[in-house]
């Protein structure tokens, strides 16, 4: 029986390839409002980060998050995204 290829995607901040399914998708859409993907399949531009707050901090304080989704991110968005990792860490 054939194996099925795992889709790898690189985060942002860290640089390392994991499972798509392991790291969080943030996108930002047609409108300019960036949020969390959690289907991971919503349309817009996307980037990947691994779900750990530091992974978060280095990713906003480099501007890597910044120049993947190709827009200004504000303190809100941050805290939103670092909210979704928390309740992750939590949950998961």
């Amino acid at each position: 029986m054939k194996q099925k290829k795992v889709p790898v995607r690189m985060c942002v901040a860290c640089r390392q390839g994991k499972p798509k399914k392991e790291l969080i998708r943030i996108v930002r859409n047609k409108e300019g409002g960036v949020g969390v993907d959690l289907t991971g399949k919503a349309q817009g531009r996307g980037a990947y980060l691994c779900p750990s707050v530091d992974c978060l901090e280095k990713a906003v304080k480099s501007r890597a998050l910044q120049r993947a989704l190709e827009c200004e991110l504000t303190e809100e968005m941050a805290a939103e995204i670092k909210r979704v990792i928390l309740r992750r860490e939590i949950t998961g």
